[in-house]
């Protein structure tokens, strides 16, 4: 009894139309771990070159200087982008001479912003799927749940006399795909919750940097002119 009810065994003599879902919700819980471990990595790293640059950015160091050394580098950090397509546009429009101050400073902080909602999309990859799994998955399995009751409920209607022991397989099976989407669902749930924290965090770090640099070179586009 104890081997026939194995969650193998029950997947085994499950019906068709639930071994599907539950291979499909496997599939999906495979590519959301996958995701999930990947999305650690990636803001594990952009934190630790966000903190990085903005100790070399307050250590004093000469913007033209630290404008050149974020140049040659390809494995910068999002502040580094932001600080480099900033730092361009305003040596551009200064080189052109403009003397308005104010365009000097809306532009730059225009090249920061765009440059800020790239390094947001990017960061923001691969969320939505989290959020789909985490929300579709456990009604997928029901799905297979219902689906299998049925299949169940129709065999045992061809049976003269119906005890536990002829309908606990039956039930059992059909149980394992709301199982196996609640598998899939509630790490998904708990990633997304997780990353969107970070995400958000980051966020405020990258605007905070965007005015804090904005008044850098508004005093410097006011020393110039």
């Amino acid at each position: 009894m104890n081997q026939d009810l194995s969650i193998i065994s029950l997947i085994l003599h499950a019906s068709f139309a639930v071994q599907l879902v539950i291979a499909g919700l496997l599939l999906v819980s495979l590519a959301s771990w996958s995701v999930i471990f990947g999305k650690l990595i990636g803001l594990g790293q952009i934190k630790r070159r966000n903190d990085a640059f903005e100790a070399e950015f307050w250590s004093g160091k000469n913007l033209n200087d630290l404008y050149q050394s974020v140049g040659n580098r390809t494995d910068g950090a999002p502040l580094e982008r932001i600080f480099a397509s900033g730092m361009r546009e305003f040596l551009k429009l200064r080189e052109r001479r403009v003397a308005d101050s104010s365009a000097l400073l809306d532009a730059a902080r225009r090249a920061m912003r765009a440059s800020f909602q790239r390094e947001l999309d990017a960061m923001e990859s691969n969320l939505s799927f989290l959020a789909s799994v985490g929300s579709v998955s456990p009604y997928v399995g029901l799905f297979g749940t219902i689906w299998g009751i049925m299949h169940a409920f129709v065999g045992l209607s061809n049976l003269t006399q119906v005890t536990l022991a002829t309908v606990a397989p039956g039930i059992a099976e059909a149980l394992v795909a709301t199982a196996i989407g609640l598998f899939a669902a509630i790490p998904a749930v708990l990633a997304y919750n997780r990353f969107a924290r970070q995400i958000d965090r980051s966020a405020i770090t990258l605007e905070t940097f965007i005015e804090e640099f904005s008044n850098i070179l508004q005093r410097n586009a006011t020393q110039v002119h």
